[in-house]
């Protein structure tokens, strides 16, 4: 563990010195016992699971393709953070808002609102989820977040047509 040195004694004159004994600390137990302790913590610990976000799948009903118009929404995910959008099949009336809670935000609860009013149930909203080929990854997951923040559940994820990239295009 640890040593101690003497010095040999000389035959001096004059006053005596004590003796002063030189201290050299073995680090090596110390070293081991780190290793081991940081083997246990490796071995120990578990690796965080991923988190995964909970998509609301329909249920399967007969009739599950025909959904009035009136009660869909479309969502075009366009490039520099944009999203056009237009109600039910009035393509030709197409406007253009942002992620922010004043954006998309208002037009869901806007839409949901409008649903509730004419249908009684504000559960029956079909958000319509477009996004074209310069849209970012993160742009649909934000979407897919104001879905589980609104407490929308049918939502449908699918290709836009030639005419409503056309449209953008133009705008």
């Amino acid at each position: 563990m640890a040593e101690a040195e003497q010095q040999e004694r000389r035959k001096k004159q004059g006053v005596r010195r004590s003796k002063k004994l030189s201290t050299k600390v073995d680090l090596t137990p110390m070293v081991d016992l780190g290793f081991l302790l940081i083997t246990f913590f490796v071995f120990t610990t578990t690796i965080s699971d991923p988190k995964v976000m909970k998509l609301a799948l329909p249920q399967d009903s007969p009739d599950s393709t025909s959904t009035p118009a009136s009660k869909t929404i479309s969502l075009l995910l366009a490039d520099s953070n944009k999203i056009y959008y237009y109600n039910g099949d009035s393509i030709n009336n197409m406007h253009e808002i942002n992620y922010s809670p004043e954006g998309l935000r208002s037009v869901l609860l806007w839409k949901r609102a409008a649903v509730r009013k004419i249908f009684g149930d504000a559960l029956e909203t079909v958000v319509l989820i477009k996004p074209t080929d310069s849209s970012t990854y993160g742009n649909m997951i934000d979407v897919f977040d104001e879905m589980r923040i609104n407490d929308i559940t049918r939502y449908v994820l699918m290709d836009a047509n030639k005419y409503e990239m056309a449209i953008i295009q133009a705008k």
